[in-house]
């Protein structure tokens, strides 16, 4: 189909350009029989189509590339759908092995279902980063479905305790899904340490190979070398970048950085901010008046707030987690790190505590790393 409308575009644009020359020739044979003077107007003339016939010729190849390269991103994309669960799960080992492998011990166990081993499931969980209060919800649904439906014998308990952690974070108070089709504003939120300038660079690779136009913000003018190393990303990502000199305001560098994306027409306008840790007050007030800035700028846009969690850290990512919900709206979370961690149990009170739901989940170093959280697979993943 695509073949057919160059042909056709192709074939209209040459009897255009054949009209053109004939009319050409006419008016400069005219010129010439009038005078030397009109003869030098046609030269610029002619020299005038040439720059636009060469123009036109690069459009056209421009094109074939685009559509090449088109091409390419859709094998990229089947090739990374057939092997992805089995790299989501061999990434997620140490977490299956902290949940999955434990729980089996312990059923292995037990002839029958006792509160014995619900306390016992309970430990489990609490010792996988899934947290006090979290695993104490957990396991009284597990009780209420044991009871409910004459469950006696151990080996069942699995899988309803898969489908309860389903249930519990698919549904339709979370959204696990980064809707970027409108003009968005991500401001991305997170202490030093948790990988917040790579995934920055990550996100605008897969924006732009999704075909959005990303512009990135380094408003993180504190940190040593950060300015530099969010601009190494812009250049590999080939987007442009908005930054100040180290110690400039951050938040008249998001203006600026507002400002360009309206000029530029940018789809997407990325921020990175200082490393803020959750006992520096003046730096969650600096966020406010970074957010105050973006409202005030581009109130039209759509606004996401993300915060950066390493999955290493466990519980002390939720504890983080609190202190910024106490200072701004967040509206998501990215995990990163979780190929390296036993502790990925801790998404689950991140979603179903804090109510923060997980757009994107780091199961690597390689930009396409940075995948889509999907709780289906991730508890398919981690329960098997």
């Amino acid at each position: 189909m695509l073949n057919k409308f160059f042909d056709k575009f192709k074939s209209k644009k040459d009897d255009e350009e054949t009209k053109n020359t004939e009319e050409d020739l006419q008016q400069e044979e005219l010129e010439i029989s009038q005078s030397n003077e009109n003869i030098e107007i046609s030269e610029e003339v002619n020299d005038a189509e040439k720059v636009v016939e060469e123009k036109n010729e690069k459009s056209e190849t421009d094109n074939e590339k685009y559509q090449e390269q088109s091409e390419e991103i859709i094998e990229d994309k089947e090739e990374n759908k057939e092997g992805f669960f089995e790299k989501l799960k061999n990434s997620l080992l140490k977490t299956r092995d902290n949940i999955s492998n434990k729980i089996d011990q312990v059923l292995a166990n037990y002839r029958t279902v006792d509160e014995e081993l619900f306390e016992e499931i309970e430990e489990t969980l609490i010792s996988a980063d899934i947290g006090v209060e979290t695993t104490l919800k957990i396991v009284a649904q597990l009780r209420d479905k044991v009871k409910l439906n004459n469950i006696q014998d151990p080996s069942e308990i699995k899988n309803v305790l898969a489908d309860i952690l389903k249930e519990n974070i698919i549904n339709d108070k979370i959204d696990n899904n980064l809707n970027v089709d409108d003009k968005t504003i991500i401001l991305v939120v997170g202490v030093n340490g948790v990988g917040k300038t790579t995934t920055i660079g990550k996100l605008a690779m897969k924006f732009k190979k999704d075909g959005k136009k990303v512009l990135m913000v380094a408003a993180d003018t504190f940190r040593a070398a950060a300015i530099e190393q969010l601009t190494e990303w812009a250049n590999r990502a080939k987007v442009d970048i908005i930054s100040h000199k180290e110690g400039s305001d951050p938040a008249s560098v998001v203006f600026d950085g507002v400002s360009a994306m309206k000029s530029r027409d940018a789809d997407i306008l990325i921020c990175d901010t200082a490393g803020r840790l959750h006992n520096k007050k003046n730096l969650m007030n600096e966020l406010n008046k970074i957010k105050r800035v973006i409202e005030k700028e581009y109130p039209e846009a759509k606004k996401e707030i993300l915060l950066i969690v390493d999955g290493t850290t466990g519980q002390n990512a939720i504890i983080q987690a609190k202190e910024f919900m106490n200072a701004t709206d967040l509206t998501g979370a990215i995990i990163t790190k979780l190929d390296g961690t036993a502790k990925g149990g801790m998404i689950f009170p991140l979603e179903m505590e804090l109510g923060i739901p997980v757009k994107f989940i780091g199961i690597g170093e390689q930009v396409n790393d940075l995948v889509k959280f999907e709780p289906e697979k991730f508890i398919e993943a981690i329960i098997n």
